[in-house]
């Protein structure tokens, strides 16, 4: 499959769950031949960015993830001219996560503000996590960083005329509807928020809602549905028991990953993985 393959291409945001530090174990694994990329469940693109395919469709159902994206490919220019307006201090910090606290100012927002105070946000609050609580508001505090990297003009700029030189589709919302549509020589690659190891280790709160284990079951029966079309698929996640049953009949590899995200730095330790896939 053609690929751009620019150095300079990498993720744009921190995202918890990342697959960075999986990459060499992730890309042997991909199937020797598809025609179309697609990653319904995108978070930091870390496959994506380092597979940089030609022709692929990358999607996630958190709106405001996406839009950056589609900015940085359309917009790069104002986006960064937007970026150096932050500020890296404390009360500027919560007066821009205060933006969506008001849903009715919010949406009067410009796309370019609402992506770049995305990428600021990141760039400056506790450990690079996006979360947000029952009302969809942003409630990550402040990162007290010395000297965050908030405007990364050349990342942006890579990112932006790859994004503008390929054929990327950039989608907003249910998986479901994304698969569907797939033909059956495209390859996909799931990482949809893991089923958690115990009562308190959940953390869903990219979105409003969450993920459920009735979610997890409503993925695998697509997963099914993708296996019956001829469609090759690889899906990370938790090892749990609920897990590997679910996906038992499919060739199941059980990995140790590092966490790189947490509150609790004690915690960021290995953790068991699966990456399933229904092809050899």
């Amino acid at each position: 499959m053609k690929s751009v393959n620019n150095s300079l291409i990498l993720p744009v945001l921190k995202w918890a769950g990342g697959k960075r530090q999986l990459l060499n174990t992730l890309i042997p694994l991909l199937p020797e031949e598809y025609s179309i990329y697609c990653e319904p469940f995108f978070g930091g693109g870390a496959l994506f960015f380092a597979l940089q395919p030609h022709f692929a469709c990358i999607n996630d159902v958190n709106h405001d993830l996406m839009r950056v994206y589609s900015v940085i490919k359309n917009n790069v220019d104002a986006l960064i001219e937007r970026l150096r307006k932050f500020q890296n201090n404390k009360d500027h910090f919560y007066q821009v996560r205060r933006w969506d606290r008001n849903q009715n100012t919010y949406m009067l927002l410009s796309d370019i503000e609402k992506a770049a105070r995305i990428i600021y946000l990141n760039r400056t609050c506790f450990n690079g996590l996006f979360r947000v609580n029952r009302l969809g508001e942003f409630n990550v505090p402040y990162g007290s960083y010395v000297n965050p990297n908030i405007v990364n003009e050349p990342l942006l700029r890579a990112v932006s005329g790859y994004l503008n030189e390929a054929e990327i589709e950039i989608c907003t919302g249910d998986y479901a509807e994304i698969l569907n549509k797939l033909p059956e020589n495209a390859f996909v690659y799931l990482d949809p928020p893991y089923d958690p190891v115990s009562e308190t280790a959940s953390f869903t709160s990219y979105v409003k809602g969450g993920f459920s284990r009735e979610a997890q079951i409503k993925l695998r029966q697509y997963c099914d549905k993708l296996d019956e079309r001829g469609i090759k698929f690889m899906l990370s996640n938790s090892a749990t028991e609920f897990i590997c049953k679910q996906y038992a009949k499919y060739n199941i590899d059980i990995i140790s990953a590092r966490r790189l995200i947490g509150a609790d730095a004690s915690k960021r330790g290995e953790t068991e993985e699966v990456i399933v896939r229904n092809y050899g």
